[in-house]
């Protein structure tokens, strides 16, 4: 079953820099399923559960699509995905999406009362099931050394910018919901693949990409209902950041004030 994970940093940084180095030397490999997701998302749909939404944005993105030929700015943004992508899931994470240079994941923390059968809960698989706060939070880190030991080193070499990345992380209430459906055929028989297209809605996915723009580069900024919920050694890394309130307009419904913002000090 999987459990909070430990991972082994040095094989882990190892693993990114051979990945990066083939991409910039051959025709990057960009292996990423979704299929994973869509099997969560597909359990959760029409079903209110609580998860932990993580952002993970490039800094400096837009200078770089000035300063860089198109096809190493695509092999950059490429390779950094799939990266993230990676650690994401070593973590128990999944992938939303891909929001140009900037990756949406969700962390799943236990098994979801099917609310429209009453009675049986959703079968997840023991990555989702098994998931933990703390756990979140060493996703962010490592994916924070990732891009420091692991694909910056190889990037210099070659003569790319070094990449430094924002993360934003908050838990709460999010609902799975249907856009529509593709109907591909896929022979003379007239044989048919139904595609669902499905996509998360809630303040948490909200507030985790608008935090993630008031973090410090390679910082993680975490919500107040986060923050609540992770352990005494991961709490003390973190420190209350102030926001301005024009800038940062959010309130706790249960207290009226401001939703407490967290950035890492270490």
């Amino acid at each position: 079953m999987y459990t909070s994970t430990v991972l082994n940093t040095d094989k882990t940084i190892k693993e990114s820099q051979n990945r990066l180095q083939k991409s910039l030397e051959t025709n990057p490999d960009f292996n990423i399923s979704f299929k994973e997701t869509q099997n969560i998302l597909e359990k959760f749909l029409g079903v209110k559960t609580n998860l932990a939404i993580l952002n993970i944005d490039l800094v400096g993105s837009t200078k770089m699509s000035f300063d860089l030929p198109l096809d190493k700015l695509t092999t950059i943004i490429r390779s950094f995905a799939q990266e993230m992508s990676i650690t994401i899931s070593e973590y128990g994470g999944y992938v939303l999406k891909f929001v140009g240079d900037a990756v949406l994941a969700f962390f799943v923390f236990e098994d979801i009362a099917n609310k429209n059968k009453g009675k049986s809960t959703l079968k997840l698989n023991n990555k989702a099931i098994s998931s933990s706060f703390d756990n979140v939070i060493e996703c962010a880190k490592n994916m924070i050394e990732v891009i420091q030991k692991g694909m910056n080193p190889i990037l210099i070499r070659y003569g790319y910018p070094e990449l430094k990345v924002r993360i934003g992380i908050d838990y709460g209430q999010i609902a799975v919901v249907k856009y529509g459906v593709d109907i591909d055929e896929i022979d003379e028989h007239k044989a048919m693949i139904k595609r669902i297209h499905l996509d998360m809605i809630g303040y948490p996915i909200s507030i985790a990409v608008k935090m993630t723009s008031l973090a410090n580069p390679d910082h993680i900024v975490i919500g107040q209902s986060l923050y609540e919920r992770i352990g005494k050694k991961q709490k003390e890394i973190f420190r209350q950041q102030p926001a301005e309130q024009d800038i940062w307009k959010y309130i706790e419904s249960s207290t009226g004030k401001s939703y407490l913002l967290y950035q890492n000090i270490k």
